[in-house]
């Protein structure tokens, strides 16, 4: 091939932004069905466990109001379970059903840009979702403004870090009812094992470790301290974490995914 065939690829960015423009095109065409339920589900769960449960506990949690607590861990996990359902079950359709892969590669980019693409869209969903809820529990008071603008940011963080891992689980899956176990043996027990609903420090001390090695605890203590304004030393370490959860997890993912796309 001379360098007169060469392919011309238009800027990074362009290519990036066009594979984000694409699934954003899509999901707003049917916007009420999309974002209504995974926008709703938290306040759900807010009110159930929060304002009834909530009643029965009137000493601080975490140094806290419990329906404070509970709050503003649910900003982060919206953005998980929308990263992990859309980086899960919509590649996987995207990719095996409707092919959309095939189409997308034909044009101007490399895998590589296709998959940090899926990425940034998963974190786009999360930033969008964590700041649904974060208006929500403004207007009733549960957090308070300006502390709270920040927390979106985290579930921007939040949503990438499980589009990472959940394309990495993506690349071993064969057939889309194994992701039963993704959801049921790792990411629902996570909502409740990682200070969402009460303290890491309420766990029994064996198991203390093992919320500190999941991705989410880090991702409910940052943005809890931040719409509390309880800023800690240990928060570097969560910003650290999620860095280098998003690196290595999602190189692992491209290596598997590129792989299997080019196959």
């Amino acid at each position: 091939m001379t360098n007169s065939d060469a392919i011309e690829y238009p800027p990074l960015h362009r290519r990036l932004y066009s594979i984000w423009y694409r699934h954003m095109r899509v999901y707003t065409r049917n916007l009420l069905s999309n974002a209504f339920p995974p926008f709703l589900e938290p306040l759900i769960f807010l009110a159930g466990i929060g304002l009834g449960l909530g009643k029965y506990i009137v000493e601080p949690v975490g140094g806290v109001k419990y329906i404070e607590f509970l709050g503003t861990g649910l900003l982060v996990t919206t953005a998980m379970f929308t990263a992990a359902f859309e980086c899960s079950f919509g590649t996987f359709v995207r990719m095996e059903f409707e092919k959309v892969y095939d189409g997308m590669l034909a044009a101007p980019m490399t895998v590589n840009n296709l998959i940090v693409g899926e990425m940034i869209w998963a974190g786009s969903k999360g930033f969008f979702f964590s700041f649904a809820v974060l208006c929500m529990l403004s207007a009733f008071g549960i957090i308070a403004l300006p502390s709270g603008l920040l927390a979106p940011f985290v579930g921007f963080l939040t949503g990438v870090m499980f589009a990472t891992i959940s394309l990495l689980v993506t690349s071993f899956v064969k057939t889309i009812n194994h992701f039963n176990f993704y959801f049921t043996g790792f990411i629902s027990p996570m909502f409740f094992f990682s200070g969402v609903v009460f303290p890491v420090a309420n766990l029994p001390p064996f198991l203390r470790p093992v919320a500190e090695a999941v991705p989410l605890t880090h991702s409910v203590r940052l943005v809890r301290s931040i719409c509390t304004n309880n800023y800690r030393p240990i928060l570097l370490f969560d910003l650290f974490y999620i860095a280098v959860f998003i690196v290595l997890v999602g190189f692992f993912a491209i290596a598997r995914l590129r792989k299997r796309l080019v196959n």
